[in-house]
């Protein structure tokens, strides 16, 4: 396909706090982590209009404030929140009045690396990123980066499933739950799991990426291929069951590309190149979730941003678990009716 033009974009919301994760929901609410102190969700209505819920009601042993990066909406209109706290993680749960509680915050009964993303399944276990052992984190930003793993939560116990990954960050499962893929941001692979029982088996790599790709944000689409979202690049790529890529979107200045590059096959890569985009419209998307009402509505979360940025997808996404999940209490709360 020809890539799109950055002429398509539009955006939704206001006054975001590093949106990293885009949850979309049947209803047309929208869901983003917020950082504003002491840190939780924003609600994003069809309209535009913006809704904190913060972490002011915290229960058992958490300190605030809370640094959600990935976040899953849960039925009954709670979320589980990804800490990433600077040495310590775990994973909350957010409802709506501000009360935040501890799901979890060990990994076969050591404390829990700082967190990255969290999602549920049908059968309501809870799988869990965690980047890196290495702190700061930008240790490892390096291609030999290899301390990510992959953690489940099933029974009140968090066991680590995968180890030994490229700087984890989202996973996405398979309909039938019988696949886990996860991006290796740093090692720069897309990777695939065989999921049996409670353990993930037969580790496959359905792709690499080259120069300028960060794999980030990854999602399911209808016709069985994946998205990933880039870093950096501002890159939106569609892959293949076998592996090939084709690019939707991207937004990136070239030169500036180089630089980030240079560093990074160095081991020199650090926060500044991050935290700093020189790109025509998009602040560093790390994130695609699909809504609207045939799923083709592709809306971009980002590091840098305070606004969503959206646009019409060439193919449709798949409903995750979370689509169709019964949030009226929320909605109550809210005293919304979309």
């Amino acid at each position: 396909m020809t890539m799109l033009s950055t002429d398509v974009l539009s955006f939704v919301g206001q006054g975001l706090n590093r949106p990293e994760c885009v949850i979309c929901h049947r209803s047309g609410l929208m869901f983003v982590p917020d950082w504003t102190p002491p840190g939780g969700v924003t609600v994003i209505t069809p309209d535009g209009t913006t809704t904190r819920i913060l972490a002011t009601q915290p229960e058992g042993n958490i300190d605030l404030p809370v640094r959600p990066n990935g976040i899953a909406l849960e039925s009954g209109g709670s979320f589980l929140l990804a800490h990433l706290g600077e040495e310590r993680g775990g994973i909350y749960r957010l409802w709506p009045d501000g009360r935040v509680q501890v799901v979890t915050d060990e990994i076969d009964g050591h404390p829990m690396p700082p967190a990255n993303f969290v999602t549920c399944d049908q059968s309501r276990r809870i799988w869990i990123t965690i980047s890196t052992t290495r702190t700061p984190r930008a240790l490892d930003y390096r291609p030999d980066a290899a301390t990510g793993m992959v953690a489940l939560h099933k029974d009140g116990c968090t066991t680590c499933v995968a180890d030994g990954l490229g700087y984890t960050n989202e996973c996405v499962l398979s309909e039938d739950n019988s696949t886990l893929w996860v991006n290796e941001t740093f090692a720069r692979r897309l990777t695939a799991f065989a999921v049996q029982d409670n353990a993930l088996t037969n580790r496959s790599t359905v792709t690499t990426f080259g120069a300028g790709t960060f794999p980030d944000g990854l999602t399911l689409v209808s016709d069985g291929s994946l998205i990933v979202t880039s870093i950096v690049s501002n890159r939106v790529i569609q892959v293949q069951p076998g592996g090939a890529q084709s690019i939707w979107l991207e937004d990136c200045d070239p030169d500036h590309l180089d630089v980030v590059e240079t560093a990074f096959q160095s081991g020199e890569m650090g926060r500044l190149h991050l935290d700093t985009i020189r790109a025509a419209r998009l602040k560093n998307i790390s994130n695609l979730a699909f809504g609207g009402d045939d799923l083709q509505t592709a809306n971009l979360g980002c590091l840098l941003g305070d606004q969503i940025a959206t646009f019409h997808a060439p193919v449709a996404g798949h409903a995750l678990p979370h689509w169709d999940c019964d949030i009226a209490p929320l909605q109550a709360w809210l005293g919304v009716q979309v």
